[in-house]
């Protein structure tokens, strides 16, 4: 099968997983009381203003990289289940490291960035070293790490991270980073252009995220890593014939997989919260392995799932004050993970199917004509 077709089949699976996801909460929300054509253009209006998208946006950004962790292990067939922890180890460390230290503006933000990729690589490659080394499988062992992650990073966040407070400030938290520290709204470039969000800042780590998805795409495409990667993903004994190293490129994927990881909570760290505090946004991770599977681990498509839950995350808002329960962007999420999911094992038997198909016929009329 070839790649335009294949690129169709992905794109109309995805599709109709959304449009099933939507007809499946239209359903319950009618057995709930509520008119699902009510809610929806309640949901479209709301979120289709100027503020509502900037704020999809700021959602979509942590997503993406959650995402493009995800899908780096995809690619080798590995399953990093634990983006979870690492961004959240990660954000923690990386926060503190921000507060502690004065520098000039965008060298103060990068020791911040590199310190979270630094953390989130370590605590992955970890990971990547038990596989390779002891044989456990990166499932359970990217599970059980996050249970760690969240467990060191309360110890470390109660002890020795946290600011002291003035009395009658209850909030757990790290001292705030310095404005040298954060990264700059991009409003005014909106502006410029005669966009208004009004309250919501654009988060600049957008930008950072659109350069890191050409950056994965030039990673797994065009470069050397990229091919041992995909060659040992898709047979360890041919990579090893051709001189590649199984165990070596895991370790090196997963270690690159926790360095993206560790950029999941940049956005907010950056460009909202500029402290670590217990209300942190947490299950960016997990939510990451379904716009992963959604966009087909391809970056594009990524995007266009982090900005489609991102939208879903904002628009649903509106709901709570028409009187309508905004959990049914859960029930939307989790139907179209799983409806994914089954779309894209559908895709991959009828894909094979087609290419046996192709291959056979090549060898018949080949064989015909050499008869």
């Amino acid at each position: 099968m070839n790649a335009r077709r294949r690129l169709l089949y992905a794109i109309v699976s995805s599709g109709l997983a959304i449009l099933f996801a939507l007809a499946v909460s239209a359903v319950i929300l009618a057995v709930s009381g509520n008119n699902p054509f009510e809610a929806y253009g309640q949901m479209f209006e709301y979120g289709s203003r100027i503020d509502s998208l900037a704020s999809s946006v700021n959602r979509a950004v942590p997503l993406y990289f959650s995402a493009m962790a995800v899908a780096l292990g995809f690619k080798m067939g590995l399953f990093n289940i634990g983006v979870e922890g690492q961004y959240r180890i990660a954000v923690l460390i990386a926060a503190a490291v921000g507060a502690a230290i004065t520098l000039p503006g965008p060298l103060h933000v990068l020791v911040i960035m590199l310190t979270a990729m630094a953390v989130g690589a370590l605590w992955s490659g970890f990971a990547g070293y038990l596989k390779v080394k002891r044989g456990v499988h990166e499932v359970i062992s990217t599970i059980m790490l996050n249970y760690v992650a969240t467990g060191v990073g309360a110890f470390l966040l109660a002890k020795w991270l946290r600011q002291e407070n003035p009395e009658g400030d209850l909030v757990i938290k790290t001292p705030e980073i310095p404005e040298s520290g954060r990264l700059p709204s991009l409003n005014p470039v909106l502006e410029l252009v005669g966009l208004d969000p009004g309250r919501v800042d654009l988060y600049g780590m957008a930008a950072l995220a659109a350069l890191a998805g050409v950056g994965f795409h030039v990673l797994i495409n065009h470069t050397r890593f990229g091919f041992e990667l995909r060659a040992s993903g898709a047979s360890a004994g041919a990579a090893r014939t051709a001189g590649i190293d199984p165990n070596r490129m895991v370790v090196m994927t997963m270690v690159i997989s926790g360095a993206i990881a560790g950029l999941v909570g940049m956005a907010h760290l950056l460009g909202f919260f500029h402290r670590y505090t217990i209300d942190f946004p947490t299950m960016l991770g997990f939510t990451g392995i379904a716009v992963a599977l959604l966009g087909r681990n391809h970056p594009v498509g990524m995007a266009a799932g982090a900005l489609l839950f991102g939208w879903f995350d904002r628009a649903t808002q509106i709901l709570d004050l028409r009187g309508i329960p905004k959990e049914i962007v859960f029930i939307l999420q989790g139907v179209i993970l799983l409806s994914v999911v089954v779309a894209y094992a559908v895709v991959e038997v009828r894909t094979r199917a087609a290419e046996s198909r192709a291959v056979t016929s090549v060898l018949q009329t080949g064989g015909g004509e050499e008869s």
